[in-house]
């Protein structure tokens, strides 16, 4: 593919910065910093094209805090003046990303999605025998920044673009391996991260030849009808993922097993015929309705929010074959269904 460059300046325009401002600001304008940042929109904007053009932009350190659920991660909260710039670069730099990504890629990107990833998962189901799955250790700390910033390159050749993309890359991650990690929360974060392992779909699909194959982030998926071309493909997979990306698979995930028994993927269970919700799933959404309820009791949360987020929760399960009882299973005895 040829290298694409003369981007910098779309990026660094002061109507792009404005419009990345927006979005950015978009649900947010009550923060302290965005209020302080929107009063003074349009110096704000004055200064950032400045600082940007000038090669004079740095970001400013994040915040960092603690999620418990699905998973124990650390999130990195940039300030809005860098939100702005992600902002910016990705409405730039997004379609080129596209490009290189395969149809069956879902995460963060348009028309795709996790409900999207598990039909497309049942529809392999349907017709293969066996499955692979495949996840990364640490996936988003363990992102190596000169193999990233090397990728890059192949796609842009415009210096000051490479440039900022590399400032960002290299912006510190409290307790991250020097050269090493993504921080969880940024809007970069998602497409670098997404773009990192397109080189491992390319290598699946164009070097082991797997048509049924799919990957959302980091968690993968490759069906087959022969359990030992899967095993095969694990050991070519592992040695690819370690050599060129300098990643480890999470070995304890990996798993290669028939698709009768039900493959589990993003929080479901899916069967060639129908789809489940995974137990801790369940039993994590039956937590969120109880806090919520609480919430509700402490003042603290409305009726109103109480009940968008319990359809929220409800159209999520949508997806799969969930009955009354079990709607009634997960709501407890907190309401009558």
């Amino acid at each position: 593919m040829k290298r694409v460059g003369g981007l910098f300046d779309n990026i660094a325009s002061f109507e792009n910065i404005l419009a990345a401002a927006k979005l950015a600001m978009k649900g947010k304008k009550s923060s302290a910093a965005c209020s302080r940042f929107y009063l003074n929109l349009e110096n704000e904007v004055i200064e950032l094209v400045s600082e940007l053009k000038s090669g004079r932009y740095r970001p400013m350190d994040y915040k960092t805090f603690t999620i418990y659920e699905p998973k124990e991660r650390k999130i990195c909260c940039s300030h809005i003046r860098d939100r702005v710039v992600h902002h910016a670069a990705c409405k730039v730099i997004e379609p080129y990303f596209e490009k290189r990504l395969i149809f069956d890629s879902y995460a963060c990107r348009v028309g795709k999605g996790t409900h999207a990833a598990i039909g497309r998962c049942r529809q392999f189901s349907r017709g293969h025998g066996y499955y692979l799955k495949c996840d990364i250790k640490k996936y988003f700390d363990s992102i190596d920044h000169d193999c990233l910033k090397r990728l890059l390159a192949r796609i842009f050749k415009d210096d000051r673009l490479l440039r900022l993309l590399s400032v960002i890359i290299d912006h510190v991650v409290p307790g991250a391996a020097p050269g090493k990690g993504l921080p969880i929360g940024n809007l970069t974060s998602q497409h670098y991260a997404n773009l990192y392992l397109g080189e491992l779909d390319h290598f699946v699909k164009e070097k082991l030849q797997v048509r049924a194959y799919l990957r959302y982030m980091d968690d993968y998926l490759l069906f087959h009808d022969s359990k030992e071309f899967l095993k095969s493909a694990l050991e070519e997979i592992r040695r690819f993922v370690g050599s060129a990306l300098l990643l480890r698979l999470k070995e304890e995930v990996v798993h290669i097993a028939p698709v009768a028994e039900g493959v589990p993927f993003l929080g479901f269970r899916v069967f060639p015929g129908l789809i489940r919700v995974q137990r801790k799933n369940l039993i994590r959404m039956r937590r969120k309705i109880a806090a919520k309820e609480r919430a509700v009791r402490r003042g603290s949360c409305s009726e109103e929010e109480q009940a968008r987020s319990i359809q929220s929760t409800f159209a999520h399960m949508s997806h799969a074959n969930v009955t009354m009882l079990l709607r009634r299973e997960v709501l407890g005895s907190l309401y009558s269904v």
